[in-house]
């Protein structure tokens, strides 16, 4: 069975964090230049929310031009839903789809491992999908046949 650790493994450990306090168009300015769609929001070491381009785009439509002056603080989602390394890719999958989240915290305790994202999840399991026809294939053509004429 999938797990998230193996997820994280393949995907790599780059982080990119921010601080509550931090200004949205820093934010936006981070996101846009490391081409990623959600910031893990720490304080004093501890989660404690995520900001993706959902909340931006949403804040932005709302407060117009003047949105730009906020920090994250205002608009980031402060209760994030996170998973542990040995959650699996099914669980991973039903909390996406229940709670309409595309990026998910992984937290060691109060240490964050990492960010899975809907787009990690597909690639690894369509790579695990792929391995294990790969796995079928190679068993069926290693199949004996001087078993059925005996």
């Amino acid at each position: 069975m999938l797990k998230v650790s193996e997820i994280l493994r393949v995907k790599g450990d780059i982080l990119y964090t921010a601080t509550p306090d931090t200004p949205l168009t820093k934010a936006i300015e981070t996101m846009s230049a490391q081409d990623v769609g959600s910031l893990v929001i720490m304080e004093h070491g501890e989660l404690v929310g995520m900001l993706t381009f959902r909340e931006i785009i949403r804040h932005l439509h709302q407060q117009g031009v003047a949105g730009h002056e906020f920090t994250i603080r205002s608009i980031m989602d402060d209760a994030p839903i996170s998973v542990t390394p040995n959650t699996s890719a099914e669980e991973v999958q039903r909390l996406m789809l229940a709670k309409h989240a595309r990026y998910l915290p992984v937290m060691d305790g109060p240490v964050l491992l990492g960010v899975i994202s809907f787009y990690d999840l597909a690639k690894a399991l369509v790579e695990a999908q792929q391995f294990e026809n790969n796995m079928l294939k190679a068993y069926i053509r290693d199949w004996p046949t001087d078993t059925l004429a005996e």
